[in-house]
Parts: C-alpha cells; structure tokens; sequence
C-alpha cells in the first residue's frame, strides 16, 4: 500500500534523531544515564584493563577472549598486516601530494582490497585493524620529513603503532594510555561513520567499501574533527590568569566551547571519566604535569561559565576535551588525533558489518517536496 507523502511527514525526524535503523548487540549509548554499554561491559569497567585486541575480539565475538585465545588472536592480526611495497608507495605518492592524514588514510584503506585474492569479510576486517594503524604511523613520518619505521612482529597494535611513530621502544605507560583510548572509542552506537559503513555492506558490498565509507563519514568536522579544537582552547589561553577572559570573550561571541556538551549525553559523557583517569596517570611526571593542570583548570573555568552563560542547558565535558589532552600527552599533534581514533572505531565499524551482513538492505524512505506536472517543452 501506497504510503501519502501527508502520512510519511508525520513520522519524519531530521538527520533521523530518535528512529531505530538497526538492532545490535554491539553498543548501548544511555544519555541520560551517562552510561555507555560495549558488548555487555560498561566502558569503564574494561576500557583500562583490556588490551584494544581483546576489544576487538569481544566485539566480533560476543564474550570476552581466554588468554590463550587473545595470544593467538594477536598473531593472527599481525600476520594479517597488508603493507606492501605497492600499498607503501601508494601512500608516499599521497603523502607528495601534501594531502591530509585522514584522506591518505582513506586512500590506503581503498588499497587493502589490492592485498587479497577474494572477499573474504573477516580476513578484510583483520587487515584494516591490524594496517590502519601502520598506515598512520608511515604516513606521518613521510610528511614530517622523518624516514618511515618498519613495523614489528613481537608488538601488538597499540605497542607496534608507538614504535613506528617515534622509531624507539613504547613506555608502558603510554601503551596502557593508547589501549585505553582505542577501547573507549571503539563503538558508540549508530552514529553517523557506523551507520555509512552498514549502508555500505547492506547492500552486499565488501568489508573494504565500508570502512572505507566509514572513513568518509568521520572525516566531517561534525563527528570526528572535534578533538583538535578543544586542544586549540587550552593553547591559545595558555595561562590560568587568561582563562576566564578567554571563555568568556568566547562565549559573549556565541562561540561554541569544543570539547562540552553532546547531542546525546543529557549527563557527564561517561567516556570523559575513563579518559580523565587515564591522562591522569598519564600526566603524573614533572614535565607534563603544568600544562595537566592547566588543562584541568580551563576545565573547571568553562564548566562554571556555561552555567552561568547558557543556565537552561547542561553541558558537561565530553570525550573530546580528554581525547585532546591524552593524545597531547602522548606526544600526538592535533592532525593525527582523527585518524588515530580512526584506529579504534574500526573495531566497530567491522562488528557492526559483520552484524548488518545478516539484515536486509537499508533503504529508509524519502518525503518528495518538489513539484508535480511540470512539461519538458
């Protein structure tokens, strides 16, 4: 039955807020509880113990991996890695051609179809893990004029990606942070890069198109360009003495203050906490701990200033402000800070294919609003 154009604006919603486009045992987001669920674990329950491939395996598989089952999953990734010579001089042509980190990363994900023989959508998916991350790391090295790093074989993903970026042996401290940060962004709902990558292998294409898809998606400044600004903030304040005449001045201007407020989360943005513990730890050295500080101080000063300026709305910190700050301490500029989080949402991205390979192909309807009638002559 015909449905009239009258009848389908009554349930229309934009940017589809609010209508259910998949079931999914993947991820939970809870706004206005602040909770956010992965596979069952409450982010904060896992995300700072688990190394990013017991992640990874749980998100595919539905439970936690064995310790013998995440050592053997850990090789399999590894020997999954697709980093030819071809792939390498692919990325060094893009690299030439100064193009950003995030678009030379989706060129190299393009090129991972060059490494197999046929579809095959799990061994597609072990190679975007396990290569996004040597894809980065090379590619940053080339456009800072360094020689690019080879990656190991004794190094899992967050370990091997440290090394290839600063060509020594990770601090543990720093392994811990970057599994953390991969954990807590691996998946967060059908937000708009995992709702592309479903579209994408709805239609049965291969995992390779939609991750690359899903790239796209991310790339917009509107979902995952947001992390870079918030450091801008802390930056261009620079000092505690400035902080309160830079917000403000910001907020008079209509500005809004990266790194508070979510469309979702009505609460505190539960991946912000897990983070804040994490660059807690991570800061706790003489050399970082002054501009943690400060950090933490333009923090409390926006937070206190967005009650007064905007007192009907609640806006807390988000995990863009503790993305930014982790990642800076970690030694990351704010360019790779996207494509890094490109690194753990891949985990999603690929579980939520796995799980759309078995639905129907995702086609929502349209409300026509142009004319009826017209003549060509």
């Amino acid at each position: 039955m015909l449905v009239s154009e009258q009848e389908k604006e009554k349930n229309y919603s934009p940017g589809l807020e609010g209508i259910p486009a998949a079931r999914t045992k993947l991820s939970q987001v809870d706004g206005k509880g602040g909770r956010l669920i992965i596979a069952g674990y409450a982010v904060e329950e896992f995300a700072g113990k688990a190394v990013f491939e017991e992640t990874i395996f749980t998100l595919w598989n539905d439970r936690r991996p064995m310790p013998t089952e995440t050592s053997l999953f850990s090789e399999e990734l590894r020997s999954s890695r697709r980093f030819s010579k071809v792939i390498r001089t692919i990325i060094e042509e893009a690299v030439y051609a100064n193009l950003p980190l995030i678009d030379i990363l989706r060129i190299g994900s393009a090129a991972l179809s060059l490494g197999s023989q046929k579809e095959d959508p799990r061994k597609d998916a072990m190679a975007v893990l396990s290569t996004f991350p040597l894809i980065v790391a090379w590619a940053f090295r080339l456009l800072k004029g360094q020689a690019p790093v080879l990656p190991r074989q004794d190094l899992d993903i967050a370990a091997n990606f440290l090394y290839m970026l600063n060509g020594n042996d990770p601090d543990p401290r720093n392994v811990r942070a970057l599994n953390t940060y991969l954990n807590t962004v691996c998946d967060h709902g059908l937000n708009a890069s995992t709702f592309a990558a479903r579209v994408i292998i709805s239609t049965q294409s291969d995992m390779i198109s939609a991750v690359t898809g899903g790239l796209g998606a991310l790339k917009g400044p509107l979902h995952g360009g947001a992390p870079g600004p918030a450091l801008d903030t802390v930056f261009e304040i620079g000092a505690k003495e400035n902080a309160e005449r830079v917000l403000r001045e910001k907020l008079k201007h209509n500005e809004r203050l990266m790194g508070f407020g979510h469309r979702i989360y009505k609460v505190r943005d539960p991946r912000a906490d897990v983070l804040a513990k994490a660059a807690k730890i991570l800061y706790d050295t003489d050399e970082k701990r002054e501009f943690y500080d400060l950090a933490m101080y333009v923090e409390k000063t926006a937070l206190d200033l967005l009650k007064e300026y905007k007192p009907d709305r609640v806006l807390e910190t988000n995990v863009e402000f503790y993305t930014a700050l982790l990642l800076h301490g970690l030694g990351f500029p704010t360019e790779i800070f996207t494509p890094v989080f490109a690194m753990g949402r891949a985990a999603g991205w690929t579980a939520h294919c796995f799980e759309q390979m078995q639905e129907r192909i995702l086609r929502p309807d349209a409300i026509y609003t142009g004319e009826d009638g017209k003549l060509w002559n």
